[in-house]
């Protein structure tokens, strides 16, 4: 492992640390690791043949969740197995090209998963503000159109974190304190002057997190609007139909809000605590 605090270099590969300060607890880390790992990919599976098979279920908020499923397994898939073998094995290395790979893959199926609550926000807006529209504004063109919406502005948002890393040839160090390489991370590595790629990641954090999270929480509060106009039991059965959702919705962004604010503020917060946070939102099944 090369390491020097007084010269830079070109690393051909990096070295993830896993859980830093608990290196002598990964073996016991792992073992609720890969119990969620599974359960993850087994009730997303489930999830999914579930609605394929049962026509009664191919309704655009169902068909979400088929999409909302795939993407959470290759989220999990794109970070987990290499943990493993961390925890495992010790196999802490990655290759500079796997490492931005990993990187793109990681923040783009966020941003799309993102994108994906957002709409169907908008879903349970229309099923329950304007229910007599809702057949003629959620049609399979409008879901096929915002999944691909979704995918583009993923790719768009997140290509650039990468290429612009390419760039950079001379890095003061080639041990990532993180279990994945998130973009910061590895940021935090260059010999150079940064600020470029800070405010980048600034600006699609703030663009992802904060515009979908704002529109999200407008959709929600104009449905309790419609709500509380409803009988008692009317209420109880529409909102019914959002618990799903907003179960969802908390266990994919409580995690990254509480990882934002202890990245951004937490300088007493120990730094094991950001990267278990990290990992939570990506291995937690959202389905």
């Amino acid at each position: 492992m090369v390491s020097p605090n007084d010269t830079c270099f070109h690393p051909s590969s990096f070295m993830l640390l896993g859980i830093p300060g608990l290196e002598h607890l990964h073996i016991w880390i792992s073992i609720p690791f890969c119990s969620v790992f599974l359960t993850a990919i087994i009730g997303n599976y489930t999830v999914v043949l579930i609605i394929v098979k049962d026509v009664r279920l191919h309704q655009p908020m169902y068909i979400y969740f088929i999409v909302l499923g795939f993407v959470d397994l290759i989220l999990a898939n794109s970070t987990m197995p290499k943990l493993f073998g961390i925890f495992w094995f010790q196999q802490n290395e990655i290759a500079f090209s796997a490492c931005l790979l990993q990187m793109f893959f990681v923040h783009a199926f966020s941003t799309i998963e993102s994108r994906i609550f957002l709409a169907m926000a908008f879903d349970r807006y229309a099923a329950i503000c304007n229910p007599l529209r809702y057949s003629a504004t959620v049609t399979s063109s409008f879901i096929i159109k915002s999944g691909v919406l979704s995918v583009l502005r993923g790719v768009t948002y997140i290509l650039p974190l990468p290429l612009l890393l390419i760039r950079f040839h001379l890095y003061t160090s080639n041990v990532i304190v993180h279990s994945y390489c998130e973009h910061m991370a590895v940021v935090r590595l260059i010999c150079a002057d940064i600020s470029f790629n800070d405010h980048v990641g600034m600006a699609v954090g703030f663009l992802v997190l904060v515009m979908d999270t704002v529109f999200i929480t407008f959709s929600y509060v104009m449905i309790l609007r419609a709500l509380l106009r409803l009988t008692a039991k009317a209420r109880m059965k529409s909102f019914g139909t959002c618990v799903s959702h907003i179960c969802a919705i908390l266990c994919f962004y409580t995690p990254i809000l509480c990882s934002s604010l202890v990245h951004r503020f937490g300088t007493n917060v120990p730094h094991h605590t950001h990267i278990l946070l990290a990992d939570f939102y990506l291995l937690m099944p959202q389905c």
